[in-house]
């Protein structure tokens, strides 16, 4: 990646050695994954777009819609995420909660990826777990600060999988396709009323449906000085959502997979403190 591409590549490596020097994580608690399978792709994406990425033949358009340069190292990255994703939903229904230090591209398509989104981890996570029957019903939790469209549009008519998505009601993606719920929250909106209005949310959503396993898509992009956000949560408050999210599912005793999703913070150190908060919660609370 160029130094200079707004995209912060380097929060992976950086949130993987912070939760390491602070006991957050065990070097034995993290499994590294290998590149997805091309059959367990196409079962969300496209031949010909699976086909793309892997070889390098998108045309100019597509990749300017993706907003990444594409390189070998892309696609490789790109297929250790999503099986990142599978792993840890497995690993969750196991042990009730587990964690991708990637994941959350909720912007891709069937057929091509926009905003720094490749593939949609989730749903190729969530159609391979449920082809080999580890799970039937599944839960998406996206509070990432945009729409999570791509997710929105794969289950749209899929009842055995309930997409929630809260975000800035004016924000990326103009066009969003509707989730099972949407909750879209005016700009500026501080935490008092987004945590009411994820509170909110969240029972309505569990009191009606419940899921084998649950993915939160954990973007700190609502996040004030965020450069593409347009809330206004602090710090303190995001972490409060952490909590919220992560109290809720657990004491149902469903299954969570924590993913990072977006975050675009001043600097590649806020922005990893961030990240951070939602492993530093689940540790608190004793997992």
């Amino acid at each position: 990646m160029p130094d200079d591409h707004i995209f912060p590549m380097k929060k992976f490596s950086g949130l993987h050695r912070y939760l390491l020097d602070r006991g957050v994580l065990k070097t034995s608690e993290i499994i590294e994954p290998s590149m997805v399978d091309h059959s367990n792709l196409i079962m969300t994406h496209t031949p010909r777009y699976t086909q793309a990425i892997w070889e390098g033949t998108l045309d100019r358009k597509e990749e300017r819609r993706m907003g990444l340069p594409w390189s070998k190292s892309l696609a490789i990255r790109s297929r250790l995420a999503v099986q990142g994703t599978i792993n840890a939903g497995l690993m969750a229904l196991q042990d009730g909660i587990a964690g991708n230090l990637a994941g959350g591209t909720h912007h891709s398509m069937p057929d091509l990826g926009e905003g720094f989104c490749v593939f949609n981890d989730v749903a190729v996570a969530i159609k391979v777990l449920q082809q080999s029957k580890w799970v039937n019903k599944v839960m998406v939790i996206d509070c990432d600060v945009h729409q999570g469209n791509g997710t929105a549009h794969i289950f749209a008519d899929d009842p055995s999988v309930f997409t929630f998505s809260i975000h800035g009601e004016k924000n990326y993606p103009f066009k969003k396709p509707p989730s099972d719920l949407d909750v879209g929250l005016p700009d500026k909106t501080e935490d008092e009323d987004y945590h009411k209005a994820l509170i909110s949310a969240l029972d309505s959503i569990l009191h009606d449906f419940n899921p084998d396993l649950v993915y939160y898509l954990g973007g700190i992009d609502p996040l004030e000085a965020d450069h593409f956000g347009r809330l206004s949560l602090t710090l303190n408050g995001l972490r409060e959502r952490e909590r919220i999210v992560i109290e809720t599912i657990t004491q149902r005793n469903l299954p969570l997979v924590l993913l990072l999703s977006g975050g675009y913070a001043p600097t590649l150190n806020d922005t990893v403190i961030a990240h951070a908060q939602m492993y530093e919660v689940a540790k608190e609370m004793g997992f």
